[in-house]
């Protein structure tokens, strides 16, 4: 059976500087409810079908498929961009662009062709790959069995973040008993899934990343694609997904210095003996101010710099490229990372005890950054570095770097 075949009304092509037009236009609608969507869990879903309907989420779908295949770096600043308005929503798509990149290494010509095609369509990709219970993060139980020229997936995900919101799951599944993973396409709406808005996490508080429940999903042949053997060789797809979470992080710090420069210009009193009519002349909390702008805007450089590496990597792919582009990465994700706790824990004390109160919602962003910033221990992305400064050991290449 050959289900690859469907019409569709497209999306918007969007080119490079115009996808960081649209992303910056639409980033300052997003961040007038940010707050309030927190407080009340109010979970994006008009802020999301926008996202779609600009066509930003097409925009690495490669040209031989009619996608305008940007930059990593240019998708690095629209995630910022994005983030730095609501991180929920910059963090949504993060597993949608990362299968796109799958689709991209791993697919048939037939499979791009189809799931391109529905993503060119508006349609959007979310992820099941995480499940509890298990030793570590990168051990899959689910497991697809043959059902004649078919298969059937069976298992339950948690931390699904986006598959609340997808047309389609890439489900992340044995082929066989103890086979080889694989990525079962699914679509959202199948008999035998379940996806169940569960998550609590005190920050991040709108990404529905709950969990997936796969009860003998009937999956045809044509939507499964190879995922471990993308590993056999150099590679960028690892630090292309973490880079993704850098941008994350790296909005979220630009996010809490800005707020915080807006609540201490029209809220926060003076201390008094600091001699100035306005707390935004105390020359502590200039200080203070200053320091949190040069750790953002150094997370920012070296988050660019992590773009442009694997840019570099993916245009001449050797063990050589692909290492830098990780170790690059790495240092983007541990300076975000820090960036991102500092200026969201910070904030308050540049801002005085008017920054507690409830109502000011400048907790989000400390929250938002410490949920956000557990999804990778940065001291393993330290401890790749200083190997590599050490003795010049490379990387791994498990793509968790």
């Amino acid at each position: 059976m050959n289900v690859l075949s469907t019409e569709r009304i497209g999306v918007p092509v969007l080119p490079a500087a115009e996808a960081i037009a649209v992303a910056a236009e639409l980033a300052a609608g997003f961040a007038d409810g940010a707050a309030e969507r927190d407080a009340g869990r109010v979970l994006p879903s008009y802020e999301l079908d926008e996202l779609s309907g600009s066509g930003l989420l097409a925009i690495t779908v490669p040209t031989r498929y009619g996608g305008a295949d940007v930059p990593v770096e240019t998708l690095v600043e629209v995630i910022r961009l994005l983030s730095a308005a609501d991180p929920n929503i910059g963090q949504i798509p993060q597993s949608h662009f990362v299968y796109v990149n799958q689709l991209r290494l791993q697919g048939t010509d037939a499979q791009r062709e189809f799931l391109f095609g529905e993503v060119l369509a508006g349609k959007r990709f979310g992820n099941a790959q995480s499940e509890r219970g298990t030793r570590h993060i990168r051990e899959i139980r689910t497991t697809l069995t043959p059902d004649g020229s078919g298969w059937r997936l069976t298992g339950r995900k948690f931390y699904a973040t986006g598959a609340l919101f997808a047309d389609w799951i890439p489900v992340l599944a044995h082929l066989g008993t103890d086979g080889p993973l694989h990525v079962a396409w699914v679509e959202r709406t199948a008999p035998g899934v379940e996806v169940i808005d569960d998550w609590d996490g005190l920050g991040q508080r709108t990404t529905g990343s709950g969990s997936v429940v796969l009860e003998d999903v009937a999956v045809d042949a044509d939507l499964i694609t190879p995922y471990a053997t993308t590993f056999d060789g150099p590679q960028t797809y690892g630090a292309f997904a973490q880079l993704l979470h850098a941008a994350i992080d790296a909005g979220i710090a630009r996010a809490a210095v800005a707020e915080a420069g807006r609540f201490v210009r029209e809220h926060s009193r003076p201390y008094p003996d600091a001699g100035v009519e306005r707390a935004a002349d105390d020359p502590l909390v200039v200080h203070a101010f200053g320091e949190l702008e040069l750790a953002t805007r150094a997370a920012e450089a070296l988050l660019a710099e992590a773009g442009r590496a694997v840019d570099r990597a993916n245009a001449d792919l050797t063990a050589g490229s692909a290492a830098a582009a990780s170790l690059a990465v790495a240092a983007a994700r541990a300076s975000t990372a820090r960036a991102a706790i500092e200026a969201g824990s910070r904030l308050f004390e540049v801002s005085g005890t008017r920054a507690a109160a409830g109502g000011s919602g400048l907790d989000r962003h400390w929250r938002n950054a410490r949920t956000h910033t557990l999804h990778d221990p940065v001291a393993w992305k330290i401890q790749h570095l200083g190997h590599w400064a050490v003795d010049g050991t490379p990387p791994p290449n498990h793509g968790q770097v």
